[in-house]
């Protein structure tokens, strides 16, 4: 991954994807899936809109309820499960609305939306719902494989030079394995935090050592 922060989901997500359509049967759904060793896909309609998606948990309902009793007392919260166990159409079988999520959104927009919504991918559409690709939580960690030496330069650039104009060149910047170690003095010591924050904020970066000092003032005589 090239060039400064932030970076968007377009950056990180998977262009190539494996999905099927509303009436793919239950086993053409399972060979996409063994073929491609992928954990889920979306479900298409039309010219490309993106209704649904099936995972693997979707399909394993099958065998898990097998020899179940769908009326026993206790199992109707499971209604849903049971109604997905007997499906053979990806219609039945997707869990829909698929949540989806535009390329144009931050990386910390698509982790928050994966988290909340108990999910591990995100089809990502366009404003017509058209599919584009598709983002997993793997995508999402491609920011922490970028080098130490790019981190370095961003830090410098987009963080030391703004903040200190005057007095930058007198501030050094390190990265070891994603760790950041800012040191140097400063003229204003109030922008310190400020540094550490934007440093953090970078992505790629793991944690941030802020040795900057402010200027150091002569005691009276």
């Amino acid at each position: 991954m090239k060039g400064h922060t932030p970076h968007s989901v377009k950056d990180v997500m998977t262009h190539t994807v494996v999905a099927v359509g509303l009436d793919a049967r239950f086993k053409e759904v399972v060979a996409a899936m063994n073929r491609w060793q992928v954990t889920a896909v979306p479900v298409l309609e039309g010219e490309g809109r993106v209704v649904g998606v099936i995972s693997e948990g979707d399909l394993l309902l099958k065998e898990e309820l097998r020899d179940e009793d769908a009326t026993m007392v206790g199992q109707r919260a499971r209604l849903t499960d049971y109604a997905k166990a007997g499906a053979v159409t990806a219609r039945d079988l997707m869990s829909s609305p698929a949540v989806t999520i535009s390329a144009s959104s931050s990386l910390p927009a698509a982790a928050h939306l994966m988290v909340h919504r108990r999910v591990k991918r995100l089809p990502v559409v366009d404003e017509r719902g058209i599919l584009k690709g598709i983002v997993s939580r793997i995508d999402l960690l491609k920011v922490f494989l970028r080098k130490d030496e790019e981190l370095a330069d961003e830090v410098k650039q987009e963080v030391i030079e703004r903040l200190f104009p005057v007095s930058h060149q007198s501030i050094g910047v390190k990265v070891v394995q994603g760790r950041v170690t800012i040191s140097g003095t400063v003229r204003d010591a109030s922008l310190i935090p400020v540094a550490e924050r934007l440093a953090g904020a970078v992505e790629g970066v793991v944690d941030v050592h802020c040795d900057l000092r402010g200027p150091t003032i002569a005691a009276p005589t």
